[in-house]
């Protein structure tokens, strides 16, 4: 007879149950396993609204959604770990970034009752409470509030921690934090971990800052813009910049050289110009020059003398950046590659 109920067959609903599990979690990119302990059914119905169009949640025993997990196989499996407490299957064609930073920004204060336990230390703030001096003074000073009537009410002297991160909350502690209106946790769909394309994500690897991480990436490129060149390395973005340090190198190379190639042959002119008036400034005897070198101020001669001779030099060294003259470029030239890639990250973290 006990022998007959042990191999008693599995209900048909458990397995068209399953069946729907199976088909939920084969029609989305990304799965994950959130949890949905404390929050009231309305407001999980309120959730559910503001998650239509881009995700979506189902919840069932359970079991059957380990059986599921593990019926699909394929690497979802991993999600079985957080299949325990009141938890929902939530899927979504998102990236998981963009998921969390959802579910995240869906949370919304709550209070919290005697018997949980605190999530982080829970901190009743310096100031007037604005109720009228009686017996609450003494059960702020009971949950450990430094408290006292002053000015005609009840006010809390300062900052007090009544409570630290892990511990459980009192009967009393929570009627005070009701009194005071003071909401300590957090109500909301928290993602215990997410699968997607092969990979097993915990909420802590998504939990990043865009705008910092979008910083890095634009750094990262613009030193590996900046060694490429400097190794002499050709790649698509660097090339137009190699090929004009190289022409400056060799204009350079060139003007030095008195090499008279028709793209130096200007500049060859204007130094010998400037070479000349600078001679011409050292000779007393005005009268033995031409008329057009007369009077030419010394100083200013050698001068411009001199500014030729470094706008020479310095032809041949415009190409060399630093990481930031090469930042400064990628932003100059390739805005609209910037712009796609600043939409890029944007769609990626959601």
């Amino acid at each position: 007879m006990s022998s007959a109920r042990r191999t008693e067959t599995i209900p048909e609903w458990k397995k068209e149950e399953v069946d729907e599990l199976v088909e939920f979690i084969d029609s989305f990119a990304s799965v994950g396993v959130v949890g949905v302990a404390g929050i009231p059914s309305r407001q999980l119905q309120l959730m559910r609204r503001e998650l239509h169009g881009s995700a979506d949640l189902r919840m069932s025993r359970n079991t059957l959604v380990v059986r599921a997990l593990e019926e699909v196989d394929d690497g979802v499996e991993q999600l079985v770990g957080d299949v325990s407490g009141q938890v929902a299957l939530v899927g979504t064609n998102d990236n998981p970034f963009g998921l969390y930073k959802q579910l995240e920004a869906s949370k919304t204060p709550a209070p919290i009752n005697a018997g949980e336990v605190a999530p982080n230390d829970i901190v009743i703030p310096e100031g007037d409470t604005g109720v009228d001096p009686g017996p609450f003074v003494g059960e702020l000073q009971t949950v450990g509030a430094a408290a006292r009537i002053q000015e005609g009410s009840i006010q809390v002297t300062e900052d007090s921690t009544v409570l630290e991160e892990g511990e459980v909350v009192s009967d009393d502690l929570a009627n005070v934090l009701t009194e005071l209106g003071i909401e300590p946790k957090e109500v909301g769909l928290d993602l215990k971990s997410v699968y997607s394309e092969g990979v097993l994500f915990e909420p802590e690897e998504l939990a990043i800052d865009v705008e910092e991480y979008q910083a890095d990436i634009e750094s990262a490129a613009a030193a590996a813009r900046n060694l490429s060149v400097n190794a002499n390395y050709p790649t698509a973005r660097t090339a137009g910049t190699l090929l004009a340090k190289a022409s400056g190198e060799a204009k350079s190379v060139a003007l030095h050289a008195e090499i008279e190639s028709p793209d130096v042959v200007p500049d060859l002119i204007g130094k010998a110009d400037a070479q000349l008036r600078a001679l011409a400034a050292q000779i007393d005897d005005e009268e033995a020059l031409p008329e057009e070198l007369q009077g030419v101020d010394a100083q200013a001669a050698t001068a411009d003398a001199d500014a030729d001779e470094e706008e020479q030099a310095d032809e041949g060294s415009d190409a060399e950046e630093t990481p930031e003259d090469a930042a400064d470029a990628d932003a100059d030239e390739d805005d609209g590659d910037d712009g796609d890639a600043g939409d890029g990250l944007g769609a990626m973290f959601g």
